[in-house]
């Protein structure tokens, strides 16, 4: 068994576009903006209230502006094959989280808890995919 829960929202955005949409989705969704750590400076968290998703702004280096989400677990692992039972498949892995496509083409991102909270607010899923 393993949980897991809709995460995030990411925005990403070119990086000549950065500074402007720090300030445009923070006042768009009435949300304060959390400074990103030392060690990632390519994010903004705009944190949701309770079970809400947060919203994360991700500056692009390159790239388009589009968006994703990212479900968060207490096993990576054992999501990502729960995922590609359904027909999903991975597209790549970096550092301790997995970017997926859905059958629909949509990317989406599995990611460890990182937001402390997948206790109050997860989906418990048995180890049958569907």
């Amino acid at each position: 068994m393993h949980r897991t829960r809709f995460a995030q929202v990411l925005i990403d955005i070119p990086a000549a576009d950065w500074d402007g949409a720090i300030d445009f989705w923070s006042n768009a969704l009435g949300r304060t903006p959390l400074q990103p750590p030392r060690d990632s400076p390519r994010y903004v968290r705009l944190p949701g209230l309770g079970a809400a998703p947060d919203v994360l702004l991700q500056r692009m280096d390159d790239g388009p502006a589009e968006y994703h989400v990212d479900i968060e677990t207490d096993d990576v692992e054992a999501e990502v094959s729960r995922l590609m039972a359904l027909g999903a498949t991975v597209k790549r892995r970096i550092k301790d989280w997995v970017v997926m496509t859905a059958p629909t083409g949509h990317v989406f991102c599995v990611i460890p808890d990182e937001t402390g909270r997948l206790a109050a607010h997860a989906t418990t899923w048995s180890t049958d995919p569907k």
